[in-house]
């Protein structure tokens, strides 16, 4: 009882919660939701396949957006890098028919993730030297972005026929998932272990929570905001790489459209507040699979793509309802009722 009483009183509880009705949504009302089939080869089949397929990438920029929120900032220029990123690795690969790859794949692989960081670098410049406003800040490469990515494809989809390019989020002999969930989740383990275990993760929410205190008690707050923004341009950098491999192209005007919407919305609901402070990875990764399993689910039903932003309107007006003071206050006055009930009732049990 007390560790249930816990777990409703965690960052995660509503992430959970959110996640678990829809999956019970999806059981009664999509048909075969749940059923997933193996291929001889030992691949799996299946719509949770596919989430975790297609969530992979909203999972790696939602760990860049997670510290960056957390430092009371934002960053919406990551959708605009990964169409760099994407660009970029495809444009030194090259599109040649004959299947031959005019730069190696690892050099243009860190070529592509190089940039990314060089984007995040650029962003944390402007916000810690310059102190101008991350939205303002972040706002400039987002408009900027997807010209320099126009400018790299000069303004073609880049196809690229060198069959191991696909290996970056496909499937491997031998492996039951794509590549990509694996990138995605051993992402998620260096980050954990390096909040767990160093003093990075405390710098961050101490910058959140008061940067002027932050510097008076010994941190360098131009070097955390710098470190966070190059690791949200690195994530973008490593999601550009998972979405051009998933098409073999480079589109400068599609490649992670509206993705920056979508991490925002994930940290959000994975219970991290925009005001900066403390963070949750864990329900950071929660809201991205839940995001990519609404969208799954609506797809499933019917709903065509035009329609998907009101949905996800409608959700972060959710969000902000639920994370408001006078939201807290009542769920708080709503939990201490149902505790002072209890207790009653225990003393009226012990009396008789």
């Amino acid at each position: 009882m007390e560790k249930l009483k816990n777990f409703t009183s965690s960052s995660l509880f509503l992430p959970v919660v959110a996640l678990a009705a829809l999956l019970v949504f999806n059981g009664i009302f999509v048909e075969g939701f749940f059923d997933i089939q193996v291929t001889e080869d030992g691949r799996l089949f299946g719509r949770m396949i596919d989430i975790l397929t297609r969530s992979s990438s909203l999972v790696i920029l939602s760990l860049g957006m997670t510290l960056v929120i957390a430092t009371s900032g934002i960053d919406i220029s990551v959708g605009a890098v990964v169409a760099i990123s994407a660009a970029v690795v495809c444009t030194l690969i090259g599109g040649r028919g004959d299947g031959v790859a005019e730069t190696p794949m690892l050099l243009a692989m860190l070529a592509s993730v190089g940039i990314g960081i060089l984007c995040g670098l650029w962003n944390g410049l402007l916000v810690a030297k310059f102190k101008i406003q991350a939205v303002v800040a972040t706002l400039i490469l987002m408009t900027a972005g997807r010209g320099v990515a126009q400018l790299l494809t000069e303004g073609q989809i880049i196809t690229v026929y060198y069959k191991p390019f696909a290996s970056i989020a496909g499937v491997i002999p031998g492996m039951p998932l794509p590549t990509n969930v694996f990138i995605a989740l051993a992402m998620v383990a260096f980050v954990a272990i390096v909040m767990k275990k160093t003093s990075i993760g405390l710098f961050i929410q101490s910058v959140g929570i008061n940067p002027t205190a932050a510097k008076y008690v010994g941190i360098n707050v131009t070097m955390v905001l710098f470190l966070v923004y190059a690791f949200s341009g690195f994530c973008a950098g490593v999601t550009g790489l998972i979405e051009s491999s998933l098409i073999r192209a480079a589109d400068a005007n599609n490649a992670g459209l509206n993705m920056e919407m979508d991490a925002i919305l994930a940290v959000a609901l994975g219970g991290t507040l925009l005001s900066g402070g403390k963070f949750y990875l864990g329900g950071s990764v929660i809201g991205a699979i839940t995001i990519q399993t609404l969208t799954t689910t609506l797809y499933a039903l019917g709903v065509s793509a035009d329609q998907l932003p009101v949905v996800k309107a409608v959700a972060v007006i959710a969000i902000c309802l639920i994370q408001s003071r006078k939201a807290r206050v009542l769920f708080e006055k709503w939990k201490n009722r149902g505790d002072g009930a209890a207790a009653a009732g225990a003393k009226a049990v012990n009396k008789a």
